[in-house]
């Protein structure tokens, strides 16, 4: 083991710190490299990067290409930087921007993930205008998601023929005149949300509530949550969605989606004058 020395109130390996280094410039080169450059990009002798090679490569978070005999990060490094990404919390992360987002608008925004056919709603900000109609989301609540916003935004992140296996055993309920009950005319409306990077929801579950929600997008670019802004139709008006609430809501989903490790740039949807 190399030689610890103290920083601050605790003690640093040596060892592991070179073997760290090692790790970050492979991870930061575009293709496999050589001993002799992973030494000179390192600082370090030769022996001393062999045999740290060597244990990684043990460990599985370093491979050799057998003709090149070069080097570059193993599945075992892949593994524990997608389980860094997968522990970040959702919830705790998406919050912040949820309460300003619900602040900015006045009215209620919800957070939620796909599980099957149905979309959970896993955080919520209440409106402080007054609530004219009663709406079924809650946190910890299911529903459907294909009369849903949310919902209809995760759906569309997926791949269609994923959507159609996911809903083959779904009963399309009929909650109200605008509800979709044809999975035909649900793949549609899909495709129309995945183009336009967000999905409206006008009495769909609801009597008198009107909903627009956007995906929020992780590392791979995956749609992996929704927010929506939700409120009665008297003040979710077509004019007002588009120049005042979708606006801060694509903001809000795409900070997020940073935090989440998304490298894209900012989708710009261009916003029609009057949402139908």
């Amino acid at each position: 083991m190399g030689r610890l020395r103290k920083d601050g109130d605790g003690e640093i390996v040596q060892a592991v710190t070179r073997a760290l280094s090692l790790l970050e410039i492979l991870a930061n080169e575009s293709a496999p490299v050589s001993i002799s450059e992973l030494a000179k990009k390192a600082n370090l002798k030769l022996t001393t990067v062999h045999r740290l090679l060597y244990t990684m490569m043990y460990r599985g978070f370093i491979e050799q290409e057998p003709v090149t005999q070069r080097y570059r990060l193993g599945l075992k490094a892949f593994e524990i930087g997608n389980a860094a990404l997968a522990s970040l919390d959702l919830r705790s992360i998406a919050h912040p921007y949820l309460k300003k987002l619900a602040e900015e608008v006045n009215e209620t925004t919800n957070l939620a993930i796909l599980d099957g056919a149905e979309v959970v709603y896993i955080d919520q900000v209440e409106s402080t205008n007054i609530v004219i109609v009663k709406m079924f989301a809650r946190v910890g609540s299911r529903g459907p998601a294909y009369c849903t916003g949310t919902g209809k935004v995760l759906l569309a992140g997926l791949d269609l023929e994923d959507v159609r296996r996911r809903m083959a055993n779904v009963k399309f309920v009929k909650f109200t005149e605008q509800t979709i009950t044809d999975i035909d005319r649900l793949i549609d409306v899909l495709k129309q949300i995945k183009q336009n990077g967000y999905a409206l929801d006008f009495s769909e579950r609801d009597d008198g509530v009107t909903c627009v929600a956007a995906p929020i997008m992780n590392y791979e670019g995956r749609w992996q949550a929704a927010i929506s802004v939700s409120g009665p139709v008297q003040r979710m008006t077509s004019e007002r969605i588009s120049q005042e609430i979708l606006p801060v809501l694509l903001e809000a989903t795409y900070k997020i989606s940073k935090r989440l490790g998304y490298q894209g740039v900012q989708q710009f949807v261009p916003v029609p004058n009057n949402i139908g």
